[in-house]
């Protein structure tokens, strides 16, 4: 990881009343109530031996497996939050979205269940597993070129072509608040496993930043003293660039190209994205392509799950932060939609025996 001079902490800049606009903690709960009986209150699965433990042998390293939602990623809170959103003839007309994958089949999904049709703008190179995912919910799917960009473009001009409403993938407040029920549900079961009081550090992967953003606003607002940090590869590492300099920093589609965390190859954050995580992420990591492949085989035989590099550098960063003394860290696994082969060509490349 390089070195950069750390992020002012959120505690400086609370009291700004440019983020009084900001989502705040009954947003997320409200966006539970919505999400109630559609989303998975996804488990915490302990990791690492008891020795890495406290003195009763009891885990103070934790995933939290979004890989195991109805789509294999976070990503239908937000989507399925902000359709529900939606006024009922709004709504009726359909929906479009851009994505390279998890959004994507948040949307197709949450539009199947409403029963309004959804067209969804991918990237010619997006996942094989993903793209069945959309197609298999009944989604139209629209191929553009690699470049995020272009995905933008299109989705627009459909959406105003065709009278549909566009769900955004992260810059959005119903978004972030979905996603914000992911470190609603972090506290509550740690505090349901008796760990209410002690040192906390939750891990975010950030793509465009909407579930770092609403897990921020959530951990933050019920726990002012746990840290939220996010994580990003080191070949897509614009987040960090921005909130370093104060600044949206935009890479191009052939830096971020260059990761194999498909589901973060988002050129820049958004703006709303970014006043969120400047007033309420604690810092901001990158990882190494070597150690997201690590932590892909690490979750399989650790934890028993399949997770995508998007949702391993979360894990990868377990390596990155330095606990403090007697404190839980919860690493965010956001997907596991990997392509079986590459899943398989991961796992035998860390460990010849793993096949």
């Amino acid at each position: 990881m390089t070195t950069i001079d750390p992020m002012p902490g959120p505690a400086s800049r609370s009291a700004d009343p440019a983020l009084d606009d900001l989502v705040s903690l009954a947003d997320i709960r409200a966006a539970a109530a919505t999400l109630a009986g559609i989303v998975v209150r996804t488990p915490l699965v302990p990791v690492g031996l008891p020795t890495e433990g406290d003195a009763q042998g009891h885990p103070r390293t934790w995933l939290k497996a979004e890989s195991l939602q109805p789509i294999g990623a976070f990503k239908l809170r937000g989507a399925y939050h902000a359709i529900a959103s939606l006024e009922p003839d709004v709504r009726a007309r359909g929906v479009v979205a851009h994505s390279s994958g998890n959004h994507a089949q948040g949307v197709a999904r949450a539009a199947r269940l409403f029963g309004v049709p959804a067209t969804i703008v991918m990237p010619d190179d997006a996942p094989a597993v993903k793209v069945a995912g959309v197609r298999a919910d009944g989604a139209a799917i629209v191929f553009v070129g690699a470049a995020s960009d272009d995905r933008v473009a299109t989705a627009d001009r459909l959406a105003q072509e065709r009278g549909l409403t566009l769900i955004p993938a992260y810059d959005d407040a119903r978004i972030i608040a979905g996603q914000g029920t992911c470190g609603l549900e972090i506290v509550e079961q740690l505090a349901e496993l008796g760990h209410a009081h002690e040192p906390l550090t939750v891990l975010a992967p950030i793509g465009g930043g909407g579930l770092a953003s609403g897990v921020a606003t959530a951990v933050k607002a019920l726990r002012p003293d746990a840290r939220v940090i996010g994580v990003e590869p080191e070949l897509a590492a614009d987040a960090q660039e921005s909130l370093r300099s104060g600044r949206i920093v935009h890479w191009g589609p052939e830096l971020v190209g260059r990761t194999i965390a498909d589901g973060m190859r988002t050129s820049s954050l958004g703006p709303l994205t970014f006043r969120h995580l400047s007033a309420r992420l604690d810092d901001i990591v990158t990882v190494s392509e070597a150690a997201i492949r690590a932590a892909i085989a690490r979750a399989a035989r650790q934890a028993r799950l399949v997770v995508e590099p998007s949702g391993a550098t979360s894990i990868a960063a377990l390596d990155v932060v330095v606990p403090r003394p007697g404190e839980h860290l919860v690493a965010i696994v956001s997907g596991g939609n990997i392509d079986p082969d590459r899943f398989l060509e991961t796992l035998a490349a860390a460990d010849p025996r793993a096949r």
